[in-house]
Protein backbone atom coordinates (compact mmCIF):
# COMPACT_ATOMS: atom_id res chain seq x y z
CA UNK A 1 0.00 0.00 0.00
CA UNK A 2 1.52 3.35 -0.69
CA UNK A 3 2.02 6.25 1.43
CA UNK A 4 -0.42 9.26 0.35
CA UNK A 5 1.42 12.26 -0.36
CA UNK A 6 0.37 15.80 0.44
CA UNK A 7 -0.34 17.96 -2.95
CA UNK A 8 2.40 20.78 -3.12
CA UNK A 9 0.95 24.16 -2.36
CA UNK A 10 0.05 26.68 -5.52
CA UNK A 11 3.54 29.07 -4.53
CA UNK A 12 5.47 25.32 -4.30
CA UNK A 13 4.07 24.13 -7.24
CA UNK A 14 4.69 26.95 -9.39
CA UNK A 15 8.63 27.81 -8.00
CA UNK A 16 8.89 24.16 -8.75
CA UNK A 17 7.87 24.40 -11.93
CA UNK A 18 10.25 27.43 -13.02
CA UNK A 19 12.99 25.68 -11.53
CA UNK A 20 11.75 22.61 -14.00
CA UNK A 21 11.70 25.62 -16.82
CA UNK A 22 15.25 26.58 -15.66
CA UNK A 23 16.78 23.35 -17.03
CA UNK A 24 16.16 24.64 -20.23
CA UNK A 25 18.44 27.42 -19.66
CA UNK A 26 21.70 27.64 -22.39
CA UNK A 27 23.74 30.29 -20.29
CA UNK A 28 25.94 28.60 -17.65
CA UNK A 29 26.11 31.63 -15.79
CA UNK A 30 23.08 31.80 -14.21
CA UNK A 31 20.43 28.83 -14.87
CA UNK A 32 16.97 30.83 -14.42
CA UNK A 33 13.21 30.18 -14.97
CA UNK A 34 10.32 32.03 -15.03
CA UNK A 35 6.38 31.08 -14.81
CA UNK A 36 3.88 33.56 -15.54
CA UNK A 37 0.58 32.92 -13.97
CA UNK A 38 -3.00 34.53 -13.55
CA UNK A 39 -6.16 32.66 -11.45
CA UNK A 40 -3.59 29.54 -11.22
CA UNK A 41 -3.45 29.35 -14.83
CA UNK A 42 0.03 29.29 -16.37
CA UNK A 43 0.30 32.00 -18.88
CA UNK A 44 3.83 31.05 -20.11
CA UNK A 45 7.12 30.08 -19.42
CA UNK A 46 10.98 31.44 -19.88
CA UNK A 47 14.37 30.51 -19.18
CA UNK A 48 17.65 32.61 -19.98
CA UNK A 49 18.45 31.48 -23.73
CA UNK A 50 19.91 33.01 -26.76
CA UNK A 51 17.82 35.10 -29.61
CA UNK A 52 16.46 32.47 -32.02
CA UNK A 53 18.97 31.61 -34.44
CA UNK A 54 21.79 32.51 -32.73
CA UNK A 55 24.49 30.74 -30.93
CA UNK A 56 24.21 29.08 -27.37
CA UNK A 57 26.40 30.45 -24.54
CA UNK A 58 27.14 27.05 -23.46
CA UNK A 59 28.06 25.98 -27.47
CA UNK A 60 29.91 29.35 -28.43
CA UNK A 61 30.89 30.60 -25.06
CA UNK A 62 29.41 33.79 -23.04
CA UNK A 63 29.45 37.42 -24.22
CA UNK A 64 30.07 39.24 -21.09
CA UNK A 65 30.01 42.85 -21.18
CA UNK A 66 30.10 44.59 -17.92
CA UNK A 67 30.16 41.26 -15.87
CA UNK A 68 26.47 40.38 -17.87
CA UNK A 69 26.42 37.78 -20.37
CA UNK A 70 24.97 40.03 -23.57
CA UNK A 71 24.08 36.76 -25.36
CA UNK A 72 20.97 35.55 -23.75
CA UNK A 73 17.31 37.19 -23.31
CA UNK A 74 16.56 36.38 -19.60
CA UNK A 75 14.13 33.70 -18.72
CA UNK A 76 11.52 36.84 -17.28
CA UNK A 77 11.72 38.69 -20.62
CA UNK A 78 11.15 35.15 -22.39
CA UNK A 79 8.50 34.58 -20.51
CA UNK A 80 6.86 38.19 -21.51
CA UNK A 81 7.75 37.92 -25.11
CA UNK A 82 6.09 33.99 -25.49
CA UNK A 83 2.66 35.90 -24.00
CA UNK A 84 3.31 38.55 -27.11
CA UNK A 85 3.70 36.38 -29.22
CA UNK A 86 0.61 34.81 -28.58
CA UNK A 87 -1.49 37.55 -27.19
CA UNK A 88 -1.78 36.86 -24.36
CA UNK A 89 -2.22 39.38 -21.68
CA UNK A 90 -0.04 39.71 -18.87
CA UNK A 91 -1.85 42.10 -16.64
CA UNK A 92 -2.49 41.27 -12.96
CA UNK A 93 -0.59 37.61 -13.21
CA UNK A 94 1.88 36.58 -11.02
CA UNK A 95 5.60 35.81 -11.99
CA UNK A 96 7.61 32.56 -10.18
CA UNK A 97 10.81 33.24 -10.67
CA UNK A 98 13.62 31.30 -9.47
CA UNK A 99 15.63 33.94 -9.18
CA UNK A 100 15.55 37.75 -7.96
CA UNK A 101 14.98 39.59 -11.00
CA UNK A 102 17.70 42.07 -13.01
CA UNK A 103 16.92 45.79 -13.01
CA UNK A 104 16.12 45.39 -16.51
CA UNK A 105 13.84 42.63 -16.07
CA UNK A 106 12.15 44.20 -13.13
CA UNK A 107 11.09 47.02 -15.20
CA UNK A 108 9.76 45.20 -17.89
CA UNK A 109 7.94 42.94 -15.40
CA UNK A 110 6.54 46.12 -13.97
CA UNK A 111 5.77 47.50 -17.96
CA UNK A 112 3.89 44.17 -19.02
CA UNK A 113 1.58 44.69 -15.68
CA UNK A 114 2.60 42.00 -13.29
CA UNK A 115 1.30 42.46 -10.22
CA UNK A 116 3.61 40.21 -7.66
CA UNK A 117 7.05 38.35 -8.05
CA UNK A 118 7.53 35.08 -5.95
CA UNK A 119 11.65 34.23 -5.59
CA UNK A 120 13.63 31.88 -3.50
CA UNK A 121 16.75 33.56 -4.65
CA UNK A 122 18.27 36.64 -4.60
CA UNK A 123 20.64 38.18 -7.70
CA UNK A 124 23.52 40.61 -6.82
CA UNK A 125 23.18 44.31 -7.56
CA UNK A 126 20.30 44.59 -8.67
CA UNK A 127 17.60 48.08 -8.06
CA UNK A 128 14.87 45.53 -8.59
CA UNK A 129 13.27 45.89 -5.66
CA UNK A 130 13.20 49.51 -5.51
CA UNK A 131 11.37 49.80 -8.89
CA UNK A 132 8.62 47.34 -7.16
CA UNK A 133 7.87 49.27 -4.35
CA UNK A 134 8.15 52.56 -6.31
CA UNK A 135 5.39 50.66 -8.54
CA UNK A 136 3.05 48.77 -5.95
CA UNK A 137 4.53 45.37 -7.53
CA UNK A 138 4.60 43.00 -4.47
CA UNK A 139 7.08 41.00 -3.76
CA UNK A 140 7.31 37.74 -1.36
CA UNK A 141 10.51 35.73 -0.93
CA UNK A 142 9.44 32.30 0.32
CA UNK A 143 11.92 28.96 0.77
CA UNK A 144 13.04 27.14 -1.91
CA UNK A 145 10.91 24.27 -2.82
CA UNK A 146 11.31 20.46 -2.64
CA UNK A 147 13.89 19.30 -5.50
CA UNK A 148 12.58 16.07 -5.54
CA UNK A 149 9.20 15.00 -7.82
CA UNK A 150 7.41 12.81 -5.84
CA UNK A 151 5.60 10.22 -9.16
CA UNK A 152 3.82 7.65 -7.72
CA UNK A 153 2.99 4.49 -9.80
CA UNK A 154 1.88 1.99 -7.60
CA UNK A 155 -2.05 2.50 -8.36
CA UNK A 156 -0.57 1.86 -12.48
CA UNK A 157 1.17 -1.02 -11.65
CA UNK A 158 -1.70 -2.62 -9.45
CA UNK A 159 -3.97 -1.76 -12.63
CA UNK A 160 -1.84 -3.57 -14.94
CA UNK A 161 -1.52 -6.63 -13.24
CA UNK A 162 -5.55 -6.87 -12.76
CA UNK A 163 -5.85 -6.68 -17.22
Amino acid sequence: MSKIKKRPAWDQYFLKMAMLVSERATCPRMHCGCVLVRDRQILSTGYNGSIPGDDHCEDAGCLVVDNHCVRTIHAEMNAILQCSSHGVNTKDSTAYVTNMPCTNCAKALIAAGIKEIVIFSDYHDTMAEEFFVKAGVKLRRLEMPETTIEYDLSNYSSAKKKE
